[in-house]
């Protein structure tokens, strides 16, 4: 009797250890909240690699691939994704120059799509959905282009809100995406303009100037700007972006727009207080008129600079890539919570803010990312990180 009794207990136990409690709400200790993302995030990749066990697909535990912090990578892992972006800079584009002139590398062939489509992509049903196909397609050109076999990174905002220009992504050593700009002394505000609401505003950063250390130092910018926050509250860009306009790469390192909107009780709180996607991708993105830019435009806008600062060009700034790793991260978790009625889960039009006014987007929508990589596809293949045309994961 007593022996079993020590069973039920020991069983009792097991299942309490593997169904923690989830919290409920973002604690507003960045140090707690950060325990509870870890926390959250294993619970996603608990219910993914269920999932996978249950699944009779292409996708298998066996060939998932791992999507990683940068701040995991070691010192040979960053390198090689580093060279592979270098490389893919070195291409030549795929681009048509009498669609876009300014497109001269196979770098350049994803800016001029998300430059093209930045109306269509953005504050739209299609955000989440084009961006995770966007940025796996952007992976897939870095291995089958450029040789690259390592794992997709993310930038987990959250570490980095106190000193940005320390921060193992932008911290200008050779293991970095480069780093801060040349001091420029502009200490006027930023005006971020959101349609016809209140605009948001940051003070500039600590930089301003082309990029002086790292990888990317030598990167020249080739298209736009095309929709650029600078100094002083002004937004400018050329009659067409897409032109040839080679110029270096600026950086303004801006570590209080982290620290307003990418801290950890930020993310913690997207992911748990929205409860339908257009809430959930809504504050992502910054509630128009709250002055608040969301997970979205608070990781642009740290980055500062030109492309940084620039909605339409932005993929020509390389932390592009790292930042909506992050995002992606975000909505894989927020999906994970309730798949029955999130993974499949869509809301808006076709239209930035529904201007002009246009359909519905729906699963059957079809997105497409013009010369970048392959496609198009349905929104439907772009919901589940597990199913065609992806087979990747978040740890």
């Amino acid at each position: 009797m007593i022996i079993l009794e020590i069973l039920i207990l020991l069983l009792s136990l097991e299942f309490v250890l593997g169904h923690t409690e989830l919290p409920k709400s973002a604690s507003l200790s960045t140090a707690i909240a950060s325990n509870q993302l870890d926390q959250l995030s294993r619970f996603a990749l608990n219910v993914t690699k269920d999932i996978l066990r249950h699944s009779k697909g292409a996708c298998t535990l066996d060939n998932l691939q791992v999507r990683r912090d940068w701040r995991a990578f070691s010192a040979v892992e960053k390198k090689a994704y580093i060279k592979s972006v270098l490389c893919l800079q070195a291409l030549p584009a795929r681009t048509p120059s009498y669609l876009a002139a300014g497109a001269k590398t196979r770098y350049d062939d994803f800016v001029a799509t998300h430059i093209n489509q930045t109306l269509l992509i953005h504050r739209t049903g299609t955000f989440l959905g084009w961006h995770r196909w966007f940025i796996h397609e952007f992976e897939s050109a870095l291995r089958s282009e450029c040789a690259y076999t390592g794992d997709y990174p993310y930038w987990d905002w959250g570490a980095d809100t106190d000193d940005m220009e320390n921060s193992e992504v932008f911290d200008g050593s050779e293991t970095s995406l480069s780093g801060n700009g040349a001091w420029m002394p502009t200490q006027m505000d930023i005006k971020v303009p959101v349609g016809n609401y209140t605009p948001a505003y940051l003070p500039t950063g600590s930089g301003g100037g082309c990029v002086t250390s790292g990888p990317f130092v030598d990167y020249v910018v080739n298209m736009g700007p095309s929709f650029l926050s600078t100094p002083g509250g002004n937004v400018t860009g050329m009659a067409n972006a897409l032109d040839y306009n080679p110029r270096c790469m600026t950086r303004d390192l801006t570590s209080e727009a982290l620290q307003r909107f990418n801290n950890y009780t930020s993310i913690v709180h997207v992911i748990l207080n929205n409860h339908n996607v257009w809430d959930f991708q809504t504050e992502l993105q910054g509630w128009p008129g709250s002055g608040s830019l969301g997970l979205h435009g608070g990781g642009h806008y740290s980055m500062g600079g030109d492309p940084g600062r620039d909605a339409d060009g932005s993929p020509g700034e390389p932390g592009f890539w790292h930042h909506h790793g992050m995002i992606d991260r975000v909505w894989w978790i927020w999906q994970s919570l309730d798949l029955k009625t999130r993974q499949y889960a869509i809301s808006g039009t076709g239209t930035f803010m529904n201007e002009p006014a246009s359909p519905n987007t729906t699963l059957e929508t079809i997105v497409n990312i013009g010369y970048a990589n392959s496609g198009p596809v349905a929104m439907k293949n772009v919901m589940s990180t597990t199913a065609w045309p992806f087979c990747y994961t978040y740890v």
